[in-house]
């Protein structure tokens, strides 16, 4: 059986958006560059064909990839009531002890993450020590250096 692929709703129609822009923009442009290149004559030293065939394997692969991890994907639900418990799909904000900064963040799957984008991976080490835990709550994040505290502030 193959991986299922966490993703909230925003995040699958981001795929579902770029597959179906694939499949009836890009693809047929390349299919038009591929036909100019051709015309063009010798295949054998025809950089345009060359690269039109790159791209066109490209967009293939990328069309191929995103169809696995659309049929792949479970959503991740969004909480209708009030959430108590850090989960999947939660917005965070935790407050780190040592030097008292705060960061507000959403957990995402891990295709989903950017954290230029605060969406925030379920498999990082401060997501693995906050799941399940409520706003109020200190817990020890297990660190690539050593371990720190954070203070969950809130949860929704």
């Amino acid at each position: 059986m193959a991986e299922k692929i966490l993703l909230t709703q925003e995040g699958l129609d981001k795929y579902k958006a770029e597959l179906e822009d694939l499949i009836h923009v890009v693809q047929p442009q390349v299919i038009v560059e591929l036909q100019e290149a051709r015309a063009q004559g010798d295949l054998s030293e025809n950089a345009d064909y060359d690269a039109a065939r790159d791209r066109q394997a490209r967009v293939a692969a990328r069309i191929k990839e995103l169809e696995a991890l659309i049929k792949n994907a479970v959503l991740i639900e969004e909480d209708t009531g009030d959430a108590k418990n850090v989960r999947l799909g939660s917005n965070v904000t935790i407050r780190d002890l040592s030097d008292n900064s705060t960061f507000s963040f959403t957990i995402v799957g891990t295709f989903e993450a950017d954290i230029y984008e605060h969406k925030v991976s379920n498999e990082t080490p401060v997501v693995k020590a906050i799941m399940d835990k409520k706003a109020g709550d200190t817990v020890v994040v297990k660190g690539v250096d050593e371990p720190y505290e954070v203070r969950i502030e809130s949860v929704s």
